[in-house]
């Protein structure tokens, strides 16, 4: 779910570069998302059910 997540953020953080003209501001906070979504993938792990 955090890797998805991830990944539709940083898509969305390309496009706020190349086709919308976002602030600056949001553009970052979609990358810092991002990151601690990566970060939290990788450290919570998969959990088995």
């Amino acid at each position: 779910m955090f890797l998805i997540l991830a990944v539709v953020l940083v898509v969305l953080w390309i496009g706020g570069f190349t086709v919308m003209h976002v602030s600056s501001f949001a553009i970052h906070l979609l990358l810092l998302f991002a990151i601690i979504s990566v970060i939290m993938h990788f450290v919570t792990g998969r959990r088995s059910a």
